[in-house]
């Protein structure tokens, strides 16, 4: 089939880099834009964009012209947005009530009801459920179709394998989060070398409720109950989540090993050129997962669970490990669009 064409809204930025290099050479998909901020519209990619990533910028992006942010500049069937939440909140209703389908990396729409909130490899049928009610609520031809929060994503593909094998009730998360999930520049270096910064603003209310709205029916929220704790700390990719979690019904760590490695995504999701192979690595040593040596499994795409074991308060804990710009952003949005394609859904 001939590439549908795409655009990037919000290129120049961290997630904007990381969509442009992993849609380069993308089987389905060809970028024909590229859009930023009003400041760097009319210039080239390369004299706007300061490059951070360690793969090379796309040559074929060096000369494109950034346009504005509006869907009378840009002409693509799919727009992935890394704008951020305040912006995306204009912005991105604007794309989709002119035909285009919105795949957002922001906050703004996650906690409507007719927006899926999706992990294909979770909850890839809330997609078919929720979008022809957001169309014909909001009158749109496009749609709005979000990726959780970089922490959410990690956390929530791992409960899910535990939830339907065992049921869930509650779940207590401490998170070590990257660098370079607050952007670019992020963190001061004089406030994180030779430290933790102890809080997130607004991160833990994402994780508290963001898995429960994917683990449940469209439309309804799963009753499990999360507390969260999030922390800043000096690596530069890939976040740690340290997990501690009350089951329905009580399996011992090798039951939930099996549960986990054998863990697998539904027909539409298990065959997209974004599906993670595996969906779960389980690691057995005792000092895995780490950022450094686990970040790209699976291409950045793999949920990564060691430290598996017995809890003395609840039933089990253990460790997940994701790619927060890959998996948590930049690819979890492309695979959203493969599964609305797949699904016959882009209009």
């Amino acid at each position: 089939m001939s590439k549908i064409p795409v655009a990037i809204l919000g290129a120049t930025g961290s997630v904007g880099q990381r969509f442009l290099s992993l849609l380069e050479n993308h089987p389905w998909f060809a970028v024909t834009a590229l859009a930023a901020s009003d400041r760097s519209v009319g210039q080239t990619y390369s004299q706007a964009c300061h490059w951070i990533l360690p793969e090379p910028m796309p040559e074929w992006a060096r000369e494109a012209v950034l346009l504005p942010a509006s869907p009378e500049s840009v002409q693509a069937r799919i727009v992935f947005s890394a704008l951020p939440a305040d912006q995306a909140r204009e912005i991105e209703p604007l794309f989709a009530r002119a035909g285009m389908a919105v795949c957002s990396n922001a906050s703004a729409f996650r906690r409507e009801e007719d927006v899926p909130l999706l992990l294909p490899e979770v909850n890839a049928e809330h997609l078919a459920a929720l979008l022809p009610i957001q169309r014909q609520r909001r009158g749109w031809s496009g749609a709005i179709l979000t990726n959780p929060n970089c922490t959410s994503t990690g956390l929530t593909v791992a409960l899910k394998a535990l939830q339907d094998s065992f049921g869930l009730r509650r779940a207590f998360v401490v998170s070590l989060q990257a660098l370079s999930g607050a952007g670019y520049p992020g963190v001061a270096s004089m406030d994180i070398l030779d430290n933790v910064i102890p809080n997130i603003g607004g991160e833990e209310e994402k994780v508290e409720w963001e898995p429960r709205k994917m683990l449940g029916s469209p439309q309804v929220l799963a009753p499990l109950r999360l507390s969260a704790h999030t922390n800043r700390v000096a690596v530069s990719d890939g976040h740690t989540v340290c997990v501690s979690v009350e089951l329905e019904n009580l399996a011992s760590p090798a039951e939930a090993a099996q549960a986990l490695s054998a863990y697998q995504p539904c027909l539409a999701a298990a065959d997209l050129p974004s599906t993670p192979r595996p969906v779960i690595a389980l690691r057995t040593e005792a000092d895995r997962p780490q950022p450094r040596l686990d970040r790209l499994t699976g291409r950045g795409m793999t949920t990564v669970v060691g430290r598996l074991r017995s809890d003395p308060l609840l039933h089990l804990k253990f460790v997940v490990f994701s790619h927060n710009t890959i998996r948590g952003a930049a690819g979890g949005s492309i695979y959203n669009a493969e599964l609305l394609v797949s699904q016959g859904m882009l209009i």
